[in-house]
């Protein structure tokens, strides 16, 4: 399986690392399986986060003909328009990055993902806010932040408070830091718990928090 990690600008580096190093990591612990690479929605280029001057390199194209497994992370910036001394009209700002996001050709290539049969589309804290805001996961169970969660309520999608919810090919983790969880728990998911206990074993991370899945909430026992 290819994941795809995509880079847009003002990207939370956390939540591409995160997941990145797990699956990584899971991929090596199972040759041949599973490969990970950072794209975008242009092609290669060097694509700035929202923290500051850091930069991560996008190595292709999101391509989801290609990619069984599409990951989108959240932005990194002030929460409002009004937030901290800038005032309104803010360019950097969480909403206004991920709304910037909707005028590249991401939109279509994560419908492209939702729409093709045995693609997963995975989202990182408010990078399920980039499809919903597109229109493309109305009625579909999914969480973010939890300061975002009347925002993605409000596109349609279903939102759930829960730190991962599985709503079959779409899988999404709440705050930032569940970028380790949601890792995880695909490794767990689609390579099994082999795979997944021993990378978490490796990062000296314990799973917490709460997995939803579209049959009903589901205690985490790891």
């Amino acid at each position: 399986m290819l994941c795809q990690i995509v880079l847009f600008d003002g990207f939370d580096p956390l939540d591409v690392i995160a997941p990145y190093e797990v699956l990584f990591a899971g991929s090596m612990a199972a040759p041949g399986q599973l490969s990970v690479e950072l794209v975008s929605a242009e092609g290669p280029r060097e694509v700035p986060s929202g923290a500051g001057l850091l930069t991560l390199r996008a190595t292709g194209r999101l391509d989801p003909r290609r990619a069984g497994l599409v990951l989108v992370p959240g932005a990194v910036g002030p929460l409002g328009a009004g937030a901290d001394a800038g005032g309104p009209g803010r360019e950097d700002t969480v909403p206004a990055l991920l709304a910037r996001s909707l005028s590249t050709g991401l939109p279509a290539l994560l419908k492209e993902a939702l729409e093709r049969p045995g693609t997963i589309v995975a989202t990182v804290c408010g990078g399920s806010l980039v499809p919903a805001m597109a229109g493309l996961i109305e009625g579909r169970h999914v969480t973010t932040n939890h300061l975002g969660l009347d925002a993605l309520a409000a596109t349609g999608a279903v939102a759930v408070d829960a730190r991962i919810v599985d709503d079959g090919d779409l899988v999404s983790g709440a705050g930032v830091t569940s970028g380790l969880d949601l890792g995880l728990y695909l490794l767990e998911r689609e390579l099994g718990p082999r795979i997944a206990h021993a990378v978490e074993r490796l990062f000296a991370h314990e799973r917490r928090g709460t997995v939803w899945r579209a049959t009903g909430p589901v205690p985490a026992a790891f």
